[in-house]
């Protein structure tokens, strides 16, 4: 019998035994027969040998033996085949458990072995890392969205092979130990070396492509090591909820362009006594504090042009004066002189952060 390259000579010891007695016979394999195969067909996936080898060693070996039924080799063949499958799925399952693992650990700061484990998922953790966040723009809600938590677009799963996509796209450009793209909390998160910048500008492009409109993208600053890839994760992660708590209009949210809003929340206290104190004289307004702070937002994204504030909010240019005004009565700031600027677009700001008037400060 010829062997074929890469197959261990017993690993279908049994394998004659059964076709002889089947030919003999003519009764197809039993139960312990077609387990045996089943275990053999594992064992060849687990060694690394190729199903085509395996199939291929089976059908040698039968030629050996006169009036094999077609039938008895086929369920033979079935089995082997059935075995190795169940094998790769398992071993799949395994992979991805690990890896799921692997990256939770990394995002969250456990240190256990994450050196040694990182570098069987194509990282070296000595180096500098950039974290990107990919999601649905928009907070989780407790309403009918599709069972996917979120009211625009679609959260993803580890099932749906979109981060296994994105990352075999990135791996083909920029190699396997450069980029890990896993799924979390129903977004995608990407980490790169902080050298290849263009790594996270390749992950935006298929993150867009991939998924419909709604979709932000939150990109931290490099850091070094396991604790720089935890912190570089939470400054994409909080880039996205500041534009979600903002409204920002971007669909890519750099925390270096962001850096001011971390630290109006550092000290809560004072970002709530600034907003009471130059804001809430607004909740007096007839039509409520919305319709005002809405314009002061328009002015401040306009740059004090109060045309192009009109167009955003879709009204006249008389309509922002005359309400631009009403502030100035009612807060004693306005937004012509610099430095009363300053304090409001600072107020109105810390407003949209800590989602004031809805939520009452104390």
């Amino acid at each position: 019998m010829d062997e074929v390259p890469g197959v261990p000579a017993d690993l279908l010891g049994g394998h004659l035994r059964v076709l002889e007695a089947a030919a003999a016979t003519g009764r197809p394999p039993d139960r312990a027969a077609l387990d045996g195969y089943r275990a053999a067909g594992a064992r060849a996936a687990e060694s690394g040998v190729s199903l085509r080898a395996l199939v291929e060693t089976a059908l040698v070996m039968a030629e050996s033996v006169r009036t094999v039924p077609l039938p008895v080799l086929r369920r033979a063949v079935s089995a082997l085949m059935e075995g190795y499958e169940n094998a790769q799925r398992l071993a799949l399952r395994q992979e991805e458990a690990a890896r799921r693992e692997f990256v939770d650990d990394l995002l969250q700061g456990r240190a256990d072995r994450l050196a040694e484990r990182a570098e069987h998922f194509g990282l070296r953790l000595a180096e500098t890392y950039v974290v990107a966040v990919a999601r649905p723009a928009g907070p989780v809600s407790d309403g009918p969205t599709g069972g996917d938590g979120y009211g625009g677009a679609t959260a993803v799963t580890d099932g749906d092979g979109s981060a296994r996509r994105i990352e075999e796209a990135l791996v083909a450009r920029f190699g396997s130990h450069n980029v890990l793209v896993a799924v979390r909390d129903g977004g995608l998160v990407c980490v790169a070396p902080g050298s290849l910048a263009v790594a996270t500008g390749e992950f935006t492009h298929h993150v867009r492509q991939m998924f419909a409109p709604g979709w932000r993208v939150g990109l931290g600053r490099a850091h070094r090591g396991p604790g720089g890839v935890v912190t570089s994760y939470r400054e994409a992660a909080n880039a996205i909820e500041f534009g979600d708590r903002l409204g920002l209009r971007a669909s890519v949210l750099k925390a270096s362009d962001l850096l001011v809003f971390p630290v109006l929340l550092r000290d809560r206290a004072a970002i709530e006594d600034l907003v009471t104190t130059v804001l809430s004289p607004l909740l007096d307004a007839r039509g409520g504090p919305e319709p005002l702070l809405g314009t002061l937002e328009a002015v401040f994204a306009s740059q004090g042009n109060q045309t192009a504030a009109a167009r955003r909010l879709g009204v006249s240019t008389r309509a922002v004066t005359y309400r631009l005004e009403r502030i100035r009565r009612l807060t004693g700031f306005s937004p012509d002189d610099p430095t009363q600027r300053f304090t409001l677009e600072t107020a109105v700001l810390g407003a949209r952060l800590l989602d004031w008037p809805a939520h009452p400060l104390r």
